[in-house]
């Protein structure tokens, strides 16, 4: 690989416009480069921000967790641009349950009792 190569950050810019919509972008940026950078450098990105940020300010993350816009990105990183909720989950999964009348059961803790008792 040659120095100009090394010098280089492969990564990847993924984004949700609407529900039911997620794209994503490979991007090649200079080594040091930031979030805030990376969401610059995407021209297809700067079409669909407006909206985003219709909803408040960014928030964005790297590898699912939340970081700062100052945040410096390493090779093979993903950054992750959040839409605001509409509903907070809690309140969603009480009107799932009023609408089918069924419990939504978790995968990770059984029903009718506690685990590790």
């Amino acid at each position: 690989m040659d120095p100009a190569e090394q010098a280089m950050l492969r990564i990847e810019l993924v984004w949700s416009p609407r529900p039911g919509c997620v794209l994503a972008e490979p991007l090649m940026l200079a080594a040091g480069s930031t979030v805030s950078q990376a969401l610059a450098a995407s021209p297809r990105f700067a079409l669909d921000r407006a909206g985003l940020e219709a909803g408040g300010p960014l928030c964005v993350g790297v590898w699912g967790r939340q970081q700062a816009l100052e945040t410096v990105l390493r090779d093979h990183d993903r950054v992750e641009v959040y839409r605001p909720l509409t509903v907070d989950p809690k309140e969603a999964r009480r009107l799932r349950y009023r609408a089918t009348g069924r419990r939504i059961v978790s995968r990770h803790r059984p029903l009718g009792g506690r685990s590790g008792a």
